[in-house]
């Protein structure tokens, strides 16, 4: 994911992405543009993009967006992205698009119900059908059991969740086995990343509920990272499996050209 990396222009992105052995891409901002569907690279220039990351050897496997859709006060916001979206994904060959829940933490059924009517008029703009939009286990949405919620409402295929482990483990307190039983047949896109718990340290995180918290290189912390992998492997899950890096937000974290081969040397021996 491009979050991890915000200071590459997309030749980087792309020459390093291959160099360091990943299959493909998944864009959330490049530089100074967190929207790549705002880009010229990525509207006046689409066609041109697309053939420049085909001709790298490398895939699109999302579009990170951040449209949520059980907010109602961003419903216009939301749909205006949706439309810049779907063109942009279509012609990358990206299947995916990242989506939030958010909407009222308080009540999430009438939030699940302002979800419904905005993946409704989403589905309703052309050629929004032929992508999953997938939402993330984050903010309000992260415990399975609020997550079936909002995917039983939502019951359309192209509609499915985006499983973080870290979050549903680290703030929702559940074992990967727990998460896949509730949402487990809808989950079609993966984030990993690894963290640990030490209030002392200087990068810690300090508020919140990332509170003690601080991002390591993957497979030298304290979530089921692997746990979870190999449970989706049995389950014969044939989706992407995305490091999400959170460089852009938090430069205190390690530099793409240190954690994104140590991903790679990590996660390939159990994944494949």
């Amino acid at each position: 994911m491009t979050l991890g990396c915000p200071t590459w222009d997309l030749e980087t992105i792309l020459k390093n992405a291959k160099a360091y052995g990943y299959d493909g891409v998944d864009f959330r901002g490049i530089q100074n543009d967190l929207d790549i569907t705002k880009m010229p690279a990525f509207t006046t220039d689409l066609n041109a993009t697309a053939k420049r990351i085909k001709d790298s050897g490398l895939e699109v496997s999302g579009i990170s967006s951040s449209i949520g859709v059980c907010d109602v006060d961003k419903r216009q916001d939301n749909l205006d992205e949706a439309k810049r979206t779907i063109p942009v994904a279509l012609a990358l060959g990206a299947k995916n698009v990242r989506i939030f829940g958010r909407g009222d933490g308080n009540n999430k059924t009438e939030a699940a119900k302002v979800g419904l009517e905005c993946i409704e008029q989403i589905l309703a703009l052309p050629g929004a059908n032929q992508l999953s939009w997938n939402f993330e286990t984050h903010d309000n949405w992260i415990k399975s059991t609020d997550c079936t919620l909002l995917l039983n409402v939502i019951n359309n295929p192209a509609f499915g969740a985006l499983w973080d482990i870290g979050h549903t483990s680290r703030v929702g307190g559940e074992t990967p086995e727990q998460t896949y039983a509730a949402i487990g047949p809808r989950i079609r896109y993966l984030h990993c990343k690894d963290a640990a718990f030490d209030e002392a340290h200087p990068h810690a995180m300090p508020k919140g509920i990332d509170k003690g918290w601080r991002y390591v290189i993957p497979g030298t912390g304290q979530l089921p990272l692997e746990k979870g992998l190999r449970l989706l492997k049995s389950k014969n899950y044939n989706g992407w499996v995305l490091f999400e890096h959170e460089k852009r937000w938090h430069p205190n974290l390690p530099e793409p050209e240190v954690i994104f081969p140590a991903f790679i040397k990590w996660a390939r021996p159990i994944v494949g």
